[in-house]
């Protein structure tokens, strides 16, 4: 019996710290992904567009989806990154068709280079922000290199 005891708190001090280990991994790359630039230094790009589809009746976790990516548009690109949000059941917008819209769904547009981070918006934007930020910020730069 103290041999199964043994090896369960064995076994459990291994998970602590798999999970200690990561969860610091988590930090650096967060911390290392939020440099705040100025607006003014960043190259305008009047091609990089974010778009954010969704429905009429919306949950707390599709208007997060609108409300980080606002806040992270602004706070890293100032006016200099258009964001439009599109209702697809009530607005007749050609774009639905054209990238076959069926759900919420948040596209970054350079051009006819279409990134979906609809799957990291709706994973992070309510539970850890400032991952998705950091996620948007690494996408749209990437674009303007």
């Amino acid at each position: 019996m103290r041999k199964i005891i043994s090896i369960l708190t064995f076994i459990l001090f291994m998970g602590v710290i798999a999970l200690s280990a990561q969860s610091c991994n988590d930090n650096v790359s967060e911390n290392t992904n939020k440099t705040v630039v100025n607006a003014d230094e960043i190259p305008t790009s009047v091609d990089v567009k974010v778009y954010y589809f969704h429905a009429t009746r919306r949950c707390a976790t599709c208007q997060a989806v609108e409300s980080v990516t606002k806040e992270a548009l602004m706070e890293y690109y100032g006016e200099k990154i258009s964001f439009e949000t599109i209702n697809r059941e009530e607005d007749e917008n050609p774009m639905i068709a054209k990238y076959e819209i069926s759900g919420q769904t948040l596209l970054i547009l350079q051009g006819d280079k279409v990134t979906n981070l609809t799957n990291e918006a709706f994973m992070y934007a309510r539970t850890s922000p400032d991952k998705f930020k950091a996620k948007l910020k690494f996408t749209i730069d990437k674009m303007l290199k």
